[in-house]
C-alpha cells in the first residue's frame, strides 16, 4: 500500500467547502507519507511552521483534483484545514462573588468596632 501511496498518493485538505485533492509530486508524497506516518488525518494546528507552510502553499498553487469512483487515487493523508474558532476573551463573572467579598469586609470591620 505505502508503494501505490508514493507513486500515486493525493493529499486531501477538509475545508469548510468540503474535501479537496491535491496532485503532489514525488519529494512532496515522501515527506507527507512521513508525517502521517503514524495518523490518517491531522488538524493543521498541529503541525509545525514549515508543513504549515507546505499545506498552504499547496492549497494557494491550485493543484486541487477531481477523484471520480473509477480514478480513485490512494489518499496519503487529511489534512483538517478549518477556520479557527474565535473565543470570547472576556472574564465570566461568578454570581455572588461580590457579595462574598462585601460580607467578610463587612464582618471584619464589625469585629473591630
Amino acid at each position: 500500500m505505502w508503494m501505490e501511496k508514493l507513486s500515486d498518493g493525493v493529499l486531501r485538505v477538509l475545508t469548510p467547502l468540503g474535501p479537496r485533492y491535491i496532485r503532489l509530486t514525488f519529494w512532496q508524497r515522501l515527506y507527507l507519507m512521513w508525517i502521517f506516518r503514524h495518523f490518517d488525518a491531522l488538524p493543521q494546528q498541529v503541525l509545525s511552521g514549515r508543513q504549515q507552510n507546505l499545506i498552504d502553499s499547496l492549497c494557494a498553487s491550485h493543484g486541487f483534483i477531481v477523484l471520480r469512483q473509477g480514478n480513485e487515487a490512494p489518499i496519503i493523508g487529511t489534512v483538517e484545514r478549518r477556520p479557527p474558532i474565535l473565543v470570547d476573551e472576556t472574564p465570566l463573572r461568578r454570581k455572588g462573588t461580590a457579595g462574598v467579598t462585601e460580607s467578610a469586609h463587612t464582618s471584619l470591620a464589625d469585629q473591630k468596632g
